[in-house]
């Protein structure tokens, strides 16, 4: 037998404890996860259970209070550039062209600008956003602007993808159409994607394995499987397993909410 593939990204015990006012605040409970190389995983739970704080740390961006951070093996703790990060707000700078925001990662990267330009422009073409190149960011509508925003994400050219709810200020419509594209993108580039989401339908739509966490102080209350064939249709959202699973997480989620509730009521 072969040896065991090392997973693509490994949280091995990281936790999050902040100190304000003189007293610690625990963000998040020791968690563990492990992500295989090309999975696309999603994460779900209550509001303030830990999720953003997962993925600051995981992006170098924040120190954990215990844990590592393992990247192909590799303790990434408190180093940033090895995986790409994209927030729910699109972050596209006002002053610079689509084109000019989607090389940005590349610019940074020091890639020469005719080459990002030259790596850039086909792909805007082929996912949608082909004439928009000297638009500015304020002539887009949210969802071309989050389609920018993904592909300067992906032309950071990092293994990683980190996706906060990405489509969480859409309407349904447009959110069902760039959930269509993530998928898309996804196939094609083949890359590890993080996801965190509140919406448990666009959770079991795109993922292969869901992460739920519980109440702060979050941990990972258990993993759930996604076992639906791919490509994913969008009549998959009204079929029987999609709808035996929706309601499933929709039962471990309302547990923790009641506890968050209680927490509060405590407090």
């Amino acid at each position: 037998m072969g040896e065991a593939a090392i997973p693509k990204i490994e949280i091995s015990g990281v936790s999050k404890i902040f100190r304000k006012n003189g007293v610690d605040i625990t963000a998040m409970q020791e968690t563990s996860l492990s992500v295989e190389e090309g999975r696309f995983v999603s994460i779900i739970g209550p509001s303030g259970c830990g999720k953003s704080t997962l993925f600051n740390i995981i992006a170098g961006l924040v120190p954990p209070s215990t844990g590592q951070v393992l990247s192909g093996g590799t303790n990434i703790v408190g180093k940033t550039g090895h995986v790409g990060y994209m927030l729910q707000k699109d972050m596209l700078l006002p002053w610079r062209t689509i084109l000019d925001n989607i090389v940005l990662g590349m610019e940074i990267r020091g890639v020469p600008r005719k080459q990002a330009v030259d790596r850039a422009l086909p792909l805007m073409e082929r996912y949608g956003l082909k004439g928009f190149d000297k638009h500015y960011p304020k002539e887009l509508s949210g969802g071309m602007r989050q389609r920018a925003a993904l592909l300067r994400t992906l032309l950071y050219d990092r293994d990683i993808i980190l996706l906060d709810e990405p489509f969480g200020a859409l309407d349904a419509q447009t959110r069902i159409t760039m959930q269509n594209w993530l998928l898309q993108l996804w196939s094609d580039f083949g890359k590890t994607v993080l996801f965190v989401t509140h919406d448990i339908d666009e959770a079991i739509y795109l993922s292969d394995d869901i992460y739920v966490f519980t109440a702060r102080p979050g941990r990972i209350k258990t993993k759930v499987t996604v076992h639906m064939e791919r490509p994913r249709k969008q009549e998959d959202l009204t079929s029987p397993a999609f709808m035996e699973l929706k309601n499933h997480l929709l039962d471990l989620l309302a547990v923790e909410q009641q506890s968050a509730q209680a927490a509060e009521r405590i407090s």
